[in-house]
């Protein structure tokens, strides 16, 4: 069976628009009869990274296949990389500007959160090119 495919552009600094592709991403899987677990966990997943897209990395792409008994995410950034992911990936780090956390963004979860709602994160960053995320949701009992 092939996956349905879906494919979103982020917008860098895009405030306005962020968590337009996670919210699409989450009708399309209420939609296709997904459980509340996992349409909550991938939602949850795709935001943080949606976030740090718009606030971190120049924008990038979204690109989701959703299979029977996994969703895969892959995120692709044009940022300038993640130059410690072990400091990253610490609750509380962060290196969001105070404008940004006057918005209410930039706590240091972003990282901690997708990991935790995923079954599997791996992380590739070039400093100076951009990094990508890939992801995997798993679907037992759909």
């Amino acid at each position: 069976m092939n996956p349905i495919h879906l494919s979103f552009d982020v917008p860098k600094e895009d405030f306005a628009h962020a968590g337009e592709a996670s919210g699409a991403i989450k009708k399309t899987l209420k939609t296709l009869g997904y459980s509340k677990d996992v349409i909550r966990r991938t939602a949850i997943a795709t935001y943080e990274a949606e976030i740090n897209m718009v606030i971190h990395a120049n924008g990038g792409t979204i690109d989701v296949d959703v299979f029977p008994d996994h969703i895969k995410v892959i995120l692709a950034d044009r940022g300038p990389g993640i130059p410690c992911i072990e400091k990253a990936m610490q609750e509380g780090y962060s290196t969001a500007n105070q404008n940004v956390r006057n918005l209410g963004f930039g706590a240091g979860m972003g990282l901690p959160n997708i990991k935790k709602y995923t079954d599997d994160m791996q992380i590739e960053t070039v400093m100076g090119k951009g990094t990508t995320i890939c992801l995997t949701i798993k679907c037992s009992g759909q």
